[in-house]
C-alpha cells in the first residue's frame, strides 16, 4: 500500500514536472557508460587480465566435479575408508574453487569500481556539458519511465560525447 502511495506521488511529480518544464529528457546513466568505448575496452583489459585466474577456476571445477561423480558412482562399492577419503577430496577441492571464486569475483568487483570511479568525472561532464548546451529543464532517469520518444533520449548522445 505504501509503495503504490509512492509510485503515485512519484507518477503526479513526473506529470506535473512535465506540463511546467518545455525540455524535457530521459536519460540512461548506467547504458551510457556501459556501451562507452572505454567500457568495451576495459572489459576486454579485464578478460585478458583475468584469463588464467578463470582457467584455474575452471580447472578446479572440473576437478570437483569429477571427484563428486566418482565418490557418487563408488559410494555402495568402497570400502568405508574410501568413501570418507573420496569425501574430504572432494570437500577440499570444492571449499578451493569456491574461495577462488570468490576471490576473483572480489578482484573484478574491485577493478570495476576503479573503472566507475575513474569515469565518473567524464561521464558527469558530458551530461552537464549536454543539459547546459540545450537548456533542458527537466532530466528522468531512463529506468524510472513507462514510455519515452527516441527523441527525448539523451544516452547515445552522452555515449557520443563519452567516446570523444
Amino acid at each position: 500500500m505504501k509503495f503504490a502511495a509512492q509510485l503515485f506521488t512519484a507518477v503526479l511529480l513526473a506529470f506535473s514536472s512535465h506540463a511546467m518544464a518545455e525540455k524535457v529528457a530521459v536519460l540512461g546513466v548506467e547504458e551510457a557508460l556501459l556501451n562507452s568505448n572505454a567500457a568495451k575496452n576495459f572489459r576486454e583489459e579485464l578478460k585478458k587480465e583475468f584469463a588464467d585466474d578463470e582457467k584455474q577456476l575452471v580447472a578446479l571445477e572440473k576437478q570437483a566435479r569429477e571427484l563428486r561423480e566418482k565418490l557418487q558412482k563408488n559410494a555402495g562399492l568402497a570400502s568405508e575408508d574410501d568413501i570418507k577419503q573420496m569425501r574430504m577430496q572432494f570437500q577440499k577441492a570444492f571449499a578451493e574453487y569456491q574461495r577462488r571464486g570468490q576471490e576473483l569475483q572480489q578482484k573484478r568487483g574491485e577493478r570495476e569500481q576503479a573503472f566507475i570511479a575513474e569515469m565518473r568525472p567524464r561521464l558527469d561532464k558530458a551530461i552537464r556539458e549536454l543539459i547546459e548546451g540545450e537548456n533542458f529543464e527537466v532530466v528522468i532517469s531512463k529506468q524510472a519511465t513507462v514510455y519515452s520518444a527516441n527523441s527525448v533520449d539523451l544516452t547515445p548522445r552522452v555515449i557520443e560525447l563519452l567516446n570523444k
